[in-house]
């Protein structure tokens, strides 16, 4: 979302470049929106990767659709979702133009719709599937509740949420258990929570500090290290795009946090300790 235009606006050669970085990292998925730099960074990150010469099987490309924006071009006045059989499918096959690539690993609805239905969904998701055009299909920013509307008839595989140390209601809303339950795949956007922005002298950011010191670790990697730490093997969706924070964040992998110094961060966060 911040490589292009509503980011870093990287050139082709900076996209590119920094593609070949996070490979090299061992950071394989890019996570796309057809929304994201107003509908134009699917398409610069498809000649990015093209100019990049890789290997398309050594990456995992996610797009999701749904959301439709202000656009005079797309002729829309108001922001609204449309799940309708024909737009999943149109918007598909154009992420697929845009990235240049014959298929998405991982196809996601952005946001649940209150006109959303079933039929019209499931239609297109098998369509896409049986056409090779989508490996794996699933969510973004769901309820369980919405989950199994769509479950009534097709597999969800994956769901995007908003989930973090300092965002922890996930953890709370029995959100984590439902995805446990069905096999389900949980990805965390904004992982670090905006932690940096939590005041200098709460308890949380000084349990933060402490911890870090104690693990020989940054800031940034102690909250990884305590999302990672849940036994879903939550994925975070890393929001930066410098290779040293990419290279950071790999390496809070290594970080093995014990039971109570995980429950100390999650009480600071919280404000109280567990019940």
């Amino acid at each position: 979302m911040t490589w292009g235009v509503w980011g870093k606006n990287f050139s082709p050669s900076e996209m590119s470049e920094s593609i070949i970085q996070n490979v090299d990292l061992g950071v394989t998925t890019f996570d796309h929106a057809d929304i994201y730099g107003d509908y134009s960074t699917e398409a610069a990150f498809g000649e990015a990767f093209q100019k990049s010469k890789l290997n398309r099987e050594k990456v995992q490309l996610i797009s999701k659709c749904g959301i439709q924006l202000q656009n005079e071009h797309r002729g829309t006045y108001v922001k609204h979702y449309n799940y309708s059989k024909d737009y999943i499918i149109s918007q598909a096959e154009q992420s697929l133009q845009n990235l240049k690539t014959a298929y998405l690993d991982v196809f996601l609805l952005h946001r649940p719709s209150p006109l959303m239905q079933l039929d019209e969904i499931k239609e297109a998701i098998i369509q896409l599937k049986n056409q090779g055009k989508i490996k794996s299909f699933g969510v973004s920013n769901f309820t369980p509740e919405q989950i199994s509307y769509l479950r009534q008839d097709l597999t969800v595989e994956v769901n995007q949420i908003q989930c973090s140390l300092t965002h922890y209601q996930p953890f709370e809303d029995d959100s984590l258990f439902y995805h446990k339950r069905h096999g389900i795949l949980t990805m965390a956007w904004s992982p670090l929570g905006g932690f940096h922005k939590v005041e200098e002298q709460s308890e949380l950011r000084q349990e933060i500090y402490e911890q870090s010191e104690k693990y020989e670790c940054s800031a940034s990697q102690l909250v990884l290290a305590w999302l990672m730490h849940h036994p879903l093997e939550i994925h975070p969706v890393l929001g930066t795009s410098q290779p040293s924070r990419i290279k950071e964040a790999v390496e809070s992998l290594n970080i093995d946090l014990s039971l109570q110094d995980w429950f100390q961060l999650y009480e600071a966060s919280r404000g109280k300790e567990v019940d």
